[in-house]
């Protein structure tokens, strides 16, 4: 049922966000070259690798997230317009609408076995944590409200977040985490600081 309603949904909107999509990312090729996408290989469902697809919004380069932030990324990580792209892992079946984000394979072996139940749904768009705080929360909290997702997912949950989602983006909050771009590194506590990592 769920991947019936993840298909139907994207269908049935094509009309509406194709063309935005199209419209923005002829806006980043123009405001901010080539390349007009980001690929990153992130972990899916069993941790399963594939590639991620979003909106470039970072300038290429060595450089913290911060400093390589464009001013027409920021726009596009604040109405999630950079998101956009991962529809079309949805219809392929990669990603689901709802569900715990994708991140990036290398985090694979950094999750204690709690945390990595977190894999046992298809990775989504959107998630219980990112209407929750987004990346207002710790890791832990994150993986926390990523397993109470796992737990409890129904279809009237799914719609319940989109519909938090769809209320979230006319009111961004918790798009960055304090003193970072996005969202900090992230590694198990004890081993240390980190980089940074877009999710």
């Amino acid at each position: 049922m769920k991947r019936i309603f993840d298909t139907a949904f994207v269908i049935i909107f094509l009309p509406l966000w194709l063309p935005v999509l199209l419209l923005a990312a002829m806006v980043v090729l123009v405001f901010d070259g080539r390349p007009v996408f980001f690929r990153q290989t992130r972990a899916g469902r069993g941790g399963t690798p594939f590639d991620l697809i979003k909106l470039r919004t970072m300038r290429l380069g060595e450089g913290t997230d911060a400093e390589r932030m464009t001013s027409l990324g920021r726009f596009l990580r604040a109405s999630s317009l950079d998101e956009l792209p991962e529809l079309l892992h949805v219809l392929s079946g990669k990603m689901s609408l709802v569900g715990p984000r994708p991140l990036p394979v290398r985090y694979l072996p950094r999750y204690s076995p709690r945390q990595a139940r977190r894999h046992e749904v298809l990775p989504g768009i959107t998630g219980w944590a990112q209407v929750n705080g987004r990346n207002l929360l710790s890791w832990d909290e994150k993986f926390e409200h990523d397993v109470w997702y796992v737990d409890h997912q129904s279809l009237a949950l799914d719609v319940l977040i989109l519909i938090r989602t769809f209320a979230q983006i006319l009111l961004p909050r918790g798009i960055h985490a304090k003193g970072e771009a996005t969202m900090g590194e992230f590694k198990p506590e004890g081993d240390g600081p980190g980089g940074s990592a877009s999710i």
